[in-house]
Protein backbone atom coordinates (compact mmCIF):
# COMPACT_ATOMS: atom_id res chain seq x y z
CA UNK A 1 0.00 0.00 0.00
CA UNK A 2 1.27 3.48 -0.84
CA UNK A 3 1.92 5.89 1.97
CA UNK A 4 -0.85 8.42 2.61
CA UNK A 5 0.41 11.99 2.77
CA UNK A 6 -2.96 13.71 3.27
CA UNK A 7 -5.89 12.63 5.42
CA UNK A 8 -9.21 14.30 6.09
CA UNK A 9 -12.42 13.50 7.94
CA UNK A 10 -15.69 15.44 8.19
CA UNK A 11 -18.70 15.68 10.46
CA UNK A 12 -21.94 17.68 10.47
CA UNK A 13 -22.50 19.66 13.66
CA UNK A 14 -25.73 21.33 14.73
CA UNK A 15 -24.02 24.62 15.55
CA UNK A 16 -23.28 27.87 13.73
CA UNK A 17 -19.92 28.20 11.93
CA UNK A 18 -18.90 31.01 14.29
CA UNK A 19 -19.44 28.74 17.30
CA UNK A 20 -17.43 25.92 15.74
CA UNK A 21 -14.60 28.31 14.84
CA UNK A 22 -14.51 29.77 18.36
CA UNK A 23 -14.08 26.30 19.86
CA UNK A 24 -11.20 25.46 17.49
CA UNK A 25 -9.42 28.80 17.77
CA UNK A 26 -9.35 28.52 21.56
CA UNK A 27 -6.17 26.46 21.45
CA UNK A 28 -6.13 25.90 25.19
CA UNK A 29 -9.26 23.77 24.72
CA UNK A 30 -7.54 21.44 22.22
CA UNK A 31 -7.01 18.89 25.00
CA UNK A 32 -10.79 18.54 25.25
CA UNK A 33 -11.02 17.46 21.61
CA UNK A 34 -7.76 15.70 20.72
CA UNK A 35 -6.85 12.15 21.70
CA UNK A 36 -3.13 13.00 21.78
CA UNK A 37 -2.93 16.59 23.04
CA UNK A 38 -2.95 17.02 26.81
CA UNK A 39 -1.83 20.67 27.05
CA UNK A 40 -1.14 23.72 24.89
CA UNK A 41 1.04 26.73 25.68
CA UNK A 42 0.14 29.77 23.57
CA UNK A 43 2.30 32.86 23.15
CA UNK A 44 0.08 35.85 23.81
CA UNK A 45 -3.62 36.17 24.46
CA UNK A 46 -5.12 36.38 20.99
CA UNK A 47 -4.95 33.61 18.41
CA UNK A 48 -4.51 34.83 14.85
CA UNK A 49 -2.39 34.08 11.80
CA UNK A 50 1.22 33.99 12.99
CA UNK A 51 0.47 33.03 16.61
CA UNK A 52 2.98 30.51 17.91
CA UNK A 53 2.16 27.74 20.36
CA UNK A 54 3.50 24.50 21.73
CA UNK A 55 1.38 21.36 21.84
CA UNK A 56 2.14 18.72 24.46
CA UNK A 57 1.10 15.26 23.34
CA UNK A 58 1.05 11.65 24.45
CA UNK A 59 0.31 8.16 23.24
CA UNK A 60 0.29 5.73 26.15
CA UNK A 61 3.51 6.40 28.13
CA UNK A 62 5.21 8.32 25.29
CA UNK A 63 5.33 12.12 25.60
CA UNK A 64 6.47 14.75 23.11
CA UNK A 65 5.90 18.36 22.17
CA UNK A 66 5.37 20.13 18.87
CA UNK A 67 6.21 23.69 17.84
CA UNK A 68 3.31 25.19 15.93
CA UNK A 69 2.37 28.40 14.17
CA UNK A 70 -1.13 29.39 13.08
CA UNK A 71 -1.11 29.65 9.27
CA UNK A 72 -4.79 30.47 8.66
CA UNK A 73 -7.36 31.99 11.01
CA UNK A 74 -10.52 33.15 9.25
CA UNK A 75 -13.49 33.13 11.64
CA UNK A 76 -16.29 30.85 10.47
CA UNK A 77 -14.21 29.50 7.55
CA UNK A 78 -10.79 28.01 8.32
CA UNK A 79 -8.31 27.44 11.11
CA UNK A 80 -4.92 25.82 10.41
CA UNK A 81 -1.42 25.54 11.80
CA UNK A 82 1.98 24.28 10.73
CA UNK A 83 3.96 21.89 12.92
CA UNK A 84 7.75 21.76 12.98
CA UNK A 85 10.46 20.02 14.95
CA UNK A 86 13.87 21.64 15.33
CA UNK A 87 12.85 24.05 12.57
CA UNK A 88 12.07 21.21 10.14
CA UNK A 89 8.52 21.06 8.68
CA UNK A 90 6.49 18.11 9.97
CA UNK A 91 2.82 18.67 9.12
CA UNK A 92 -0.09 20.98 8.50
CA UNK A 93 -3.23 20.49 10.59
CA UNK A 94 -6.37 22.37 9.70
CA UNK A 95 -10.12 22.70 9.87
CA UNK A 96 -12.47 23.83 7.09
CA UNK A 97 -15.76 25.18 8.35
CA UNK A 98 -18.77 25.25 5.99
CA UNK A 99 -22.26 26.56 6.67
CA UNK A 100 -24.64 23.84 5.45
CA UNK A 101 -27.81 25.67 6.45
CA UNK A 102 -30.42 25.24 9.14
CA UNK A 103 -27.92 26.27 11.83
CA UNK A 104 -25.54 23.42 10.97
CA UNK A 105 -21.89 23.29 9.98
CA UNK A 106 -19.77 20.78 8.11
CA UNK A 107 -16.41 20.59 9.86
CA UNK A 108 -13.54 18.96 8.01
CA UNK A 109 -10.29 18.23 9.81
CA UNK A 110 -7.27 17.67 7.59
CA UNK A 111 -3.63 16.75 8.00
CA UNK A 112 -0.80 16.88 5.49
CA UNK A 113 2.50 15.16 6.16
CA UNK A 114 5.34 17.52 5.20
CA UNK A 115 8.10 14.99 5.91
CA UNK A 116 8.99 14.42 2.29
CA UNK A 117 11.42 15.86 -0.20
CA UNK A 118 12.85 18.31 2.33
CA UNK A 119 16.15 18.53 4.08
CA UNK A 120 15.73 16.87 7.45
CA UNK A 121 12.60 14.87 6.53
CA UNK A 122 14.28 11.58 7.42
CA UNK A 123 15.49 13.01 10.73
CA UNK A 124 12.06 14.24 11.87
CA UNK A 125 10.49 10.97 10.69
CA UNK A 126 12.93 9.09 12.93
CA UNK A 127 12.22 11.47 15.83
CA UNK A 128 8.51 10.91 15.30
CA UNK A 129 8.93 7.15 15.57
CA UNK A 130 11.13 7.41 18.67
CA UNK A 131 8.85 9.83 20.55
CA UNK A 132 5.41 8.66 19.41
CA UNK A 133 6.06 5.00 18.70
CA UNK A 134 4.38 5.44 15.32
CA UNK A 135 6.44 4.96 12.14
CA UNK A 136 5.91 7.74 9.57
CA UNK A 137 4.32 5.22 7.19
CA UNK A 138 1.56 4.49 9.74
CA UNK A 139 0.94 8.06 10.90
CA UNK A 140 -1.93 8.67 8.47
CA UNK A 141 -3.84 5.68 9.83
CA UNK A 142 -3.31 6.80 13.44
CA UNK A 143 -4.31 10.37 12.57
CA UNK A 144 -7.48 9.26 10.77
CA UNK A 145 -8.66 7.45 13.92
CA UNK A 146 -7.69 10.46 16.05
CA UNK A 147 -9.57 12.83 13.73
CA UNK A 148 -12.74 10.77 14.04
CA UNK A 149 -12.49 10.95 17.83
CA UNK A 150 -11.69 14.68 17.78
CA UNK A 151 -14.60 15.51 15.50
CA UNK A 152 -16.98 13.38 17.56
CA UNK A 153 -15.91 15.13 20.77
CA UNK A 154 -16.35 18.56 19.17
CA UNK A 155 -19.77 17.62 17.82
CA UNK A 156 -20.92 16.24 21.18
CA UNK A 157 -19.69 19.28 23.12
CA UNK A 158 -21.10 21.88 20.72
CA UNK A 159 -24.47 20.19 20.27
CA UNK A 160 -25.01 19.84 24.01
CA UNK A 161 -24.66 23.60 24.62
Amino acid sequence: MDREWVVEESVAIKAEPSTVYAALADLRRMREWSEETFAVWVRGRSVETGTKFVGFNRISWRLWFTNCQVSAAVPGEVFAFRVSSFGIPVAIWGYRIEDIGDGSTRLTEYWEDLRRDTRGAGFVSLLGKVFTGVPAEQRAEVNRAGMRATLDRLRTALESR
